[in-house]
């Protein structure tokens, strides 16, 4: 016997691992509570397994669930997209976003602006992580496109953009004397943290890394605070702290490039317009 899965079930399953209620799944799509249910109680007959079970605080996805959720997802962006690409109702829809945490405020203003200014009706859900957080959540379908910075020399053909990577400090402190160096990196697996220990490790300048946060504010903080110096791509340098340059006691960065990854092989008509306008503004801010 052929199964179909309904769009509507689809949209309702989504609503309510989203929500983690069924009660604000239900205002969420425009239905009762019960029809909610009804809804539910259909698709796990229709495929056979459990998909939810309830708590006290509402509902968690069953191992059946969180498959589903990863189906539905892709099925109802593509759903969309087709809808509004052979109607001629021009894009709508979201898209998912994500964006290393050093690009955020030198060039997201800029993209999300022109890029509304061509698609008013298309909401652009950013999260901003270092780069592998970003891979991570590409993996797990939970973003449609993300801009990942690589080394120069990998994956070369797609970069869109390249930045050097620069050491950043306090106007007014003297930290790069300090000995050892005192550092305030990323996580350990991201290009900024592993670039800078290479470098020193490669002229023996004794280091430490004194702090340590997939969060840029934090290390800004500490930068400011003159307690350490940073490592940042050359874009993301705030106006108030200054580019240190290389020497004998700071050895030169590589540099990095920017590309465009998807969760999926072939992404809808509405991630790959948004891809596009990345290709197009990137390189020019």
């Amino acid at each position: 016997m052929t199964r179909h899965l309904d769009i509507d079930l689809l949209r309702t399953f989504v609503a309510i691992a989203e929500t983690r209620t069924l009660g604000r799944a239900a205002g969420k799509i425009g239905r009762t509570q019960a029809a909610v249910s009804m809804q539910v109680k259909k698709l796990e007959a229709m495929l056979e397994q459990p998909l939810l079970n309830r708590t006290g605080r509402g509902v968690v996805l069953t191992m059946h669930g969180e498959r589903l959720l990863g189906h539905a997802l892709v099925i109802l962006r593509h759903h969309d997209a087709a809808v509004a690409d052979i109607s001629g109702a021009g894009l709508s829809g979201t898209v998912r976003f994500g964006c290393p945490d050093d690009y955020a405020t030198a060039f997201l203003p800029h993209i999300l602006r022109s890029f509304a200014g061509r698609h008013p009706q298309v909401f652009v859900e950013v999260v901003c992580a270092p780069t592998p957080r970003l891979k991570e959540r590409l993996r797990k379908h939970a973003l449609d496109l993300a801009l990942i910075s690589t080394t120069d020399a990998e994956d070369k053909a797609s970069v869109i953009r390249h930045e050097p990577l620069v050491w950043v400090g306090n106007r007014h402190d003297d930290a790069v004397s300090h000995e050892p160096l005192q550092l305030a990196l990323s996580d350990p697996d991201t290009l900024d943290h592993s670039a800078a220990c290479e470098a020193l490790d490669a002229v023996k300048r004794p280091y430490r890394v004194a702090y340590a946060s997939g969060s840029i504010s934090g290390l800004l903080a500490v930068v400011r605070s003159g307690q350490a110096i940073a490592v940042l791509t050359q874009a993301a340098v705030p106006d108030d702290l200054q580019i240190l340059a290389p020497g004998k006691r700071l050895p030169k960065l590589p540099v990095v490039g920017l590309t465009v990854k998807f969760d999926l092989k072939s992404p809808p008509a509405l991630v790959a317009e948004f891809a596009e306008h990345l290709r197009k503004v990137l390189p020019a801010l």
